[in-house]
């Protein structure tokens, strides 16, 4: 991007098409989630999509709805409407979840229904009738899910592939669904340039779902260093997008994924650094930055920060020093002591009398 300094892993102020660059860029505001303690209370028109499941729209999606046989990335909360007792929640999971529209899961085609009927990046609330839902027996997986219980769906569509085949996760090669991955990865960035953060947080979304604990545990060698070459960078975006979204936290979250792979990336210690500062963590951010700079010594942005944390410190120091300079008010001053005339009185008495002492005895010797 224009007149934005990069910082490189390993090789300061060299361009790298992966990763993406968020110094000096303007933030903006991204919408906070519900709170999930009970389900949203939504009052836009409730849209009819099958006998049984009916959506209502909580944010507004972009682009076309998934087909037949597409591979659908979503998060949900789910509560049974009787209840309001919530049995499962995606989001707490941090991964999202995988339908393939066609070929769901028995208990999950009402949720189908609904997903199919959304588009990329919209949050809806779905009412699923039973019949769609677990049923007359309810969930032995989810004991608090009774018999015959409608359900209510909090659900976003992160994004979708469409594979016309219907091809999951779980039936790809190795290397097609690094590939996939990496289309995901190249999509974001390119939403990024875009200044449409929330677009690119899906399609990285998406790409970190292929690249799932489960998939990484069974690599080694070069497929488990292929994968991490499109898996890390797109955590480190991700953290990009979610600075410049003032969500510091979950920056931090992202960032740490990666040194829990790399401890010495030193984007990811910078970008944890800046999300740090930003919460007002100077002491664990000067620790990112330092670190940082034990690896990349030139790097100009990581010494810019250091020195603003340095600023920091000393404009804190100032403005404590001046407010407890005049808590306790100046200093008293001294008292002038009075003069005690009898005190004096005395000791001129007393000198006298020595004198008159003194020239006595010099007059008998």
């Amino acid at each position: 991007m224009e007149d934005v300094e990069e910082l490189q892993s390993q090789k300061p102020d060299q361009d790298d098409e992966n990763e993406i660059v968020t110094e000096n860029a303007a933030f903006v505001h991204g919408e906070p989630l519900q709170d999930g303690t009970g389900p949203p209370k939504v009052d836009s028109e409730v849209e009819v999509l099958h006998e049984k499941v009916t959506k209502q729209i909580m944010k507004e999606g972009h682009g076309q709805k998934p087909s037949k046989y597409s591979t659908c990335f979503l998060h949900y909360r789910a509560w049974t409407e009787s209840t309001q007792h919530k049995f499962e929640d995606t989001w707490n999971e941090q991964r999202p979840v995988e339908i393939v529209i066609g070929k769901e899961k028995k208990e999950m085609t009402g949720l189908a229904i609904g997903v199919s009927n959304m588009k990329s990046g919209e949050r809806a609330l779905l009412h699923v009738g039973w019949e769609l839902g677990y049923g007359k027996e309810g969930s032995f997986s989810f004991p608090n899910v009774p018999p015959m219980a409608d359900i209510l769906y909090e659900v976003e569509l992160i994004g979708f592939d469409e594979t016309k085949e219907g091809k999951a996760r779980g039936d790809m090669t190795v290397e097609e669904r690094i590939g996939a991955a990496d289309r995901r990865k190249m999509d974001g960035n390119v939403y990024f340039k875009e200044e449409k953060l929330e677009e690119a947080m899906q399609q990285y979304e998406m790409a970190i779902a292929y690249m799932g604990d489960d998939f990484m545990f069974q690599l080694f060698g070069k497929y488990r260093d292929m994968a991490l070459a499109v898996k890390n960078p797109c955590h480190l975006n991700m953290a990009a997008c979610l600075i410049k979204l003032k969500r510091y936290e979950e920056a931090i979250g992202q960032c740490s994924i990666v040194l829990a792979e790399d401890e010495n990336n030193v984007k990811a210690l910078f970008r944890r650094g800046k999300a740090r500062a930003e919460l007002g963590q100077t002491d664990a951010a000067r620790e990112d930055f330092s670190k940082a700079r034990k690896y990349a010594p030139e790097d100009k942005a990581i010494s810019r920060e250091l020195r603003l944390l340095a600023e920091h410190d000393k404009a804190v120091y100032q403005k404590q020093k001046e407010i407890y300079k005049g808590i306790f008010g100046p200093p008293p001053e001294p008292k002038p002591k009075k003069t005690n005339w009898l005190i004096l009185f005395w000791q001129w008495l007393v000198s006298l009398l020595y004198s008159l002492f003194k020239r006595e005895r010099h007059k008998a010797d």
